[in-house]
């Protein structure tokens, strides 16, 4: 009987016994973009935040205008804007005694890769999946 262990080797059982076969190839296509696209999707994952993104992709903003447009309390609202700022999405500077917001499109541009690799990559599989279902009608049952 074969299983496999958890570290994704194939194990084959003989009289109680456990002998490895081969290694497995995992492959983790996540793998080079793992801690920061955590940070950047738990960022995204609040409707507020969303919204801050999309105001400062039209241009730089002041905390104070941002939080204008939400229906918080500031205290609440700078919550916020320190997540946005610790995943990196926005950075934030004070001018005098404004704190002037900005977006860092490149984290953006990171989870932007990673979604059009995904889109690849299930544009294939739906791909290969036509392709096997146009061969199965064409054969005759």
């Amino acid at each position: 009987m074969r299983s496999i262990d958890l570290i994704g080797r194939t194990r084959e059982s003989s009289r109680g016994g456990l002998r490895s076969v081969r290694p497995w190839r995992i492959l983790s296509h996540m793998a080079k973009y793992a801690g920061e696209l955590d940070d950047v999707f738990a960022a995204l994952a609040d409707p507020t935040r969303r919204r801050v993104v999309s105001a400062l992709g039209a241009a730089d903003a002041s905390v104070s205008a941002l939080a204008a447009g939400a229906s918080m309390t500031l205290p609440s609202f700078l919550k916020h804007v320190r997540a946005l700022e610790r995943s990196g999405i926005i950075r934030t500077t004070k001018v005098g005694r404004v704190r002037m917001c900005s977006l860092r499109r490149d984290r953006l541009t990171a989870a932007g890769d990673w979604l059009d690799e995904q889109q690849r990559i299930w544009g294939e599989r739906t791909d290969r999946l036509e392709a096997l279902v146009t061969r199965m009608e064409k054969e005759p049952s």
